[in-house]
């Protein structure tokens, strides 16, 4: 006979945004309807398409990690260990009390260290091999943040991360829930980081035209389902979960901030940027999503979107998600945060599954901001520019990226019942 499954809870959260790092800052400039968005000054963006990005706050990494360990990490693995510190703060975890093989890190990235291997390209090219930093590997590959993750809090259980662009984080929360409720682990850490606002990164996404070029109105860039969107904005950031499995969290006494129920993935195998027609491959795994927390598609209240404020990614996924709910989604709300922080790449599905889960807790839905002007291909309830009060109980946390992968997460506000 199968083993039963375990239920997967939420006990920490820690968020580093373009709209706020930590969680209180965060969740006031979401439901303050903040736009993270502004002119990037990390580098002379003269020449580049567009000109704006969604950068952090500023951070006081020292705070955080000494000094002469953040030497040793690249940008987006700093971002992933003080997101991680948060979380586990807000868990009150006590590593003492924890049989550390059972606690493991899921945490992923879209692009990773790139800004090492642009200044070591050029130390390359200007003084010849033998100036390349030894640390050039280990500092640029995607796989240290959830290592050094690890190394800081002595978790030794299962270790690995998932590289699937802008569904990275998704994937990783959704992959940890497995091992829990298999009995693989008691504790993940799991989510997504990103750091890529480099000249290259930057560079790159503007030659593939994906890039809002909305310069003189940097706050208003970001505008998905609006007719008038031209692109997305570069984000940058983290979002990492706390997961336990419920029989574990309880008996530690740890407040409980919701239930992971859902988990579905996909492959458009269609094209290596557009989604596929009519948001195919969108279509089954939010199905599968639904099907793997046994919730009727008429009884979901909410669904975080992955609103890029793209063309195509908007327009199919308004049709995905029509295709699966039919006549329920017009009773849905569905609304992007990215309209506020941008697409964070890795960090996106982290992030978003916090604001998912805020909105659940808080029973107010956070708002598409930006949207001025229907678009008749994208029709549904998109919470325009003024979160909602609403009693929700269940939603969906939809990320989808660039080589046809797509992962959604299905989450439950926790009441404690079978």
């Amino acid at each position: 006979m199968p083993t039963a499954l375990h239920r997967v809870v939420v006990t920490g959260m820690g968020v580093l945004s373009p709209i706020g790092n930590g969680l209180a800052e965060f969740e006031e400039g979401l439901y303050a309807g903040r736009s993270g968005t502004g002119p990037l000054t990390y580098f002379n963006p003269e020449g580049f398409s567009s000109r704006i990005a969604a950068q952090l706050p500023p951070l006081d990494m020292a705070r955080w990690i000494d000094p002469k360990e953040s030497d040793r990490m690249e940008p987006f693995v700093r971002y992933g260990v003080v997101a991680s510190q948060m979380a586990v703060d807000m868990a009150g975890l006590d590593w003492g009390r924890e049989d550390m093989t059972r606690v493991g890190v899921i945490v992923g990235s879209g692009i990773g260290g790139i800004a090492m291997l642009e200044r070591q390209h050029e130390i390359y090219m200007q003084k010849g091999p033998r100036r390349i930093s030894p640390l050039l590997i280990p500092m640029l590959i995607i796989d240290m943040a959830s290592g050094m993750i690890s190394m800081r809090f002595g978790a030794k259980g299962p270790n690995t991360a998932v590289v699937t662009a802008c569904a990275t984080g998704t994937h990783c929360i959704g992959e940890a829930t497995r091992l829990i409720q298999r009995g693989d682990a008691d504790v993940m850490l799991a989510g997504g980081t990103e750091a890529a606002l480099t000249p290259l990164g930057f560079g790159g996404f503007c030659a593939m035209k994906a890039l809002s070029t909305r310069n003189d109105d940097p706050a208003h860039a970001s505008r998905p389902f609006d007719r008038d969107r031209d692109g997305f904005v570069m984000g940058e950031g983290a979002g990492v979960l706390v997961l336990e499995s419920e029989g574990h969290a309880r008996a530690r006494g740890a407040e409980i901030l919701g239930e992971v129920v859902g988990y579905g993935m996909s492959a458009d195998a269609f094209h290596i940027t557009q989604p596929a027609p009519e948001g195919e491959g969108a279509q089954r795994a939010m199905r599968a999503a639904l099907a793997d927390a046994r919730i009727d598609p008429r009884d979901l209240d909410y669904i975080n979107a992955h609103g890029t404020s793209t063309e195509l990614n908007d327009k199919f996924e308004t049709a995905a998600i029509k295709a699966v709910f039919g006549d329920h989604a017009r009773r849905l709300m569905v609304s992007s945060t990215k309209s506020q922080t941008g697409p964070l790449l890795g960090a996106a599905g982290g992030v978003e599954a916090i604001a998912t889960l805020l909105a659940l807790a808080r029973g107010v839905v956070p708002a598409t901001i930006n949207y001025q002007t229907p678009d008749p291909d994208c029709d549904l309830d998109y919470v325009p520019n003024t979160p909602r009060e609403a009693r929700i109980s269940t939603a969906l946390s939809n990320s989808f990226g660039f080589g046809g992968h797509n992962a959604v997460l299905a989450f439950r506000r926790y009441d404690g019942r079978g």
